[in-house]
């Protein structure tokens, strides 16, 4: 880096790790090697309009290299690497929020607001889903690194590892360990170990899991002065190629035909094998080779679908991989999923499966999921399946505790599978699965007419890589 990013990410660095002195980390020796030299100045930004996102993009002393925006953001002395932030779920003034006994109305339109932070990969979406912060969606003194989510979650002095997660839970001065998915309202001053799956409401449900760590490491492996490591890092290296040809090319053929109810993002890799039904979403930097998408299907930011069949009204949630498999209608696949059957060892996930967020199936043989069935967890094989998972009705049932290895559950079973099948109702409504033709319409149909605006860096001198102060308006 030249002199001026590097004072920006030491800024960033030490606002961090200050936030984080109570649990005594040091960010710096993750971080300061993750950003390759030279590569801050190597790609350019971008941002979409359409008429019905309402746009407001503000950029001051910033670093955005390769980073995509979508919706209303402002980013202050901030860096950036290849992130997406996409703000086109935001709330706008005068939408209510029910929160316990309360109404709030919204007195502005809310803003992603990025301050002194640096995303590496990361994908922010939604909105904030806290009382305390309606109007802004704030992502403060933090550093998310590769293919982390920040999901309606904000945060505030946070170290985010790899392929990890926060969604719906606003996160004070705390450490998220790689591959961790959490949801829990809101989190303050905790360390997260590598791997946890925690799904909290308080006074209705816990959900917590850990991954075994001797075998998390083969597929992430994350430590101070060293690179990512492991399955999930090679298999998105493996694919980077394809990438930088939808990036640097003026036009791409589409498959076809593509119906106009479906909405294929420009920067998204699709090759001509691939079938996509009625009312399909597919999100940018998704990749899909020699897939097929049934109608309602969605396939969202930095998800992989290869050589698999999904019936239709499935969710691919940020992140997930889906490889040699076939899906029934509404299942699930939650945030950082990992999917892998084998050519002559298909996965088989029955109708109406929910796949928890952060799952891993890697399998040698045939699996078949029955359908109805809530699944979590590392699952190499049939005994894996059967001590990581559960038949929806007998969740239903649960009203007090419920341990199964190392997955322990307190609360209403009820609770927890009706919040999960509101959650995907409405994902699927918001995404277009359920347009008519007149009504319904959502993110597969207002999605179909963006037009992409490219922002360069400085190409020398000090200010090499960085980019200067733009307000993007209507």
């Amino acid at each position: 880096m030249n002199n001026e990013l590097e004072k920006l990410y030491t800024r960033i660095i030490q606002r961090t790790t200050i936030n984080l002195r109570e649990l005594e980390f040091d960010v710096k020796p993750y971080v300061w090697d993750l950003i390759p030299p030279g590569q801050m100045e190597k790609f350019y930004a971008f941002y979409g309009i359409t008429d019905n996102h309402p746009i407001s993009f503000y950029f001051k002393h910033s670093g955005l290299a390769g980073s995509y925006f979508l919706g209303k953001s402002q980013v202050i002395n901030s860096l950036l690497y290849k992130s997406d932030i996409r703000g086109d779920e935001l709330k706008k003034k005068g939408d209510v929020l029910q929160f316990k006994n309360f109404e709030i109305e919204l007195s502005k339109d809310e803003e992603i607001y990025i301050e002194d932070s640096a995303l590496i990969k990361t994908m922010v979406h939604n909105y904030s889903h806290d009382p305390e912060s309606l109007e802004q969606f704030f992502i403060k003194n933090t550093v998310a690194t590769h293919y982390s989510n920040i999901h309606g979650a904000p945060c505030d002095g946070c170290f985010i590892e790899p392929f990890a997660t926060v969604d719906l839970t606003t996160v004070h001065d705390c450490v998220i360990g790689a591959f961790s998915y959490i949801q829990a309202g809101e989190i303050n001053h905790l360390k997260i170990m590598p791997g946890t799956i925690w799904v909290r409401s308080p006074d209705n449900f816990d959900f917590a899991y850990r991954h075994p760590r001797n075998r998390l490491k083969k597929y992430i492996d994350f430590t101070a002065e060293s690179q990512p490591q492991g399955i999930f890092i090679n298999f998105m290296e493996e694919r980077k190629e394809a990438f930088e040809r939808i990036f640097n090319a003026m036009n791409l053929e589409s498959p076809e035909p593509l119906p106009d109810t479906s909405s294929l993002d420009r920067y998204a890799v699709v090759d001509l094998q691939t079938q996509i039904g009625e009312n399909v979403l597919v999100a940018q930097r998704a990749f899909l080779k020699n897939a097929w998408l049934g109608k309602g299907a969605n396939v969202q930011e930095n998800c992989f679908v290869i050589n698999s069949r999904l019936e239709g009204l499935n969710i691919t949630a940020h992140g997930a991989k889906i490889i040699e498999a076939d899906l029934g209608r509404n299942v699930f696949v939650g945030f950082n999923s990992f999917l892998q059957g084998k050519a002559n060892s298909r996965l088989t996930v029955g109708k109406e499966c929910v796949i928890m967020p952060h799952t891993i199936i890697d399998i040698n043989e045939p699996l078949v999921i029955p359908e109805r069935y809530v699944v979590w967890g590392l699952i190499n094989d049939e005994k894996d399946l059967a001590n990581n998972s559960l038949p929806i009705d007998d969740f239903l049932a649960i009203e007090n505790k419920l341990e199964k290895g190392p997955m322990t559950f307190e609360g209403s079973g009820k609770s927890f599978i009706t919040a999960f099948q509101k959650r995907i109702h409405h994902i699927l409504e918001v995404n277009g699965a359920f347009f008519d033709g007149k009504d319904n319409r959502g993110h597969a149909q207002k999605n179909q007419d963006i037009s992409f605006n490219t922002i360069q860096p400085y190409p020398k001198g000090t200010l090499k890589g960085l980019y200067p102060t733009i307000s993007i308006q209507p």
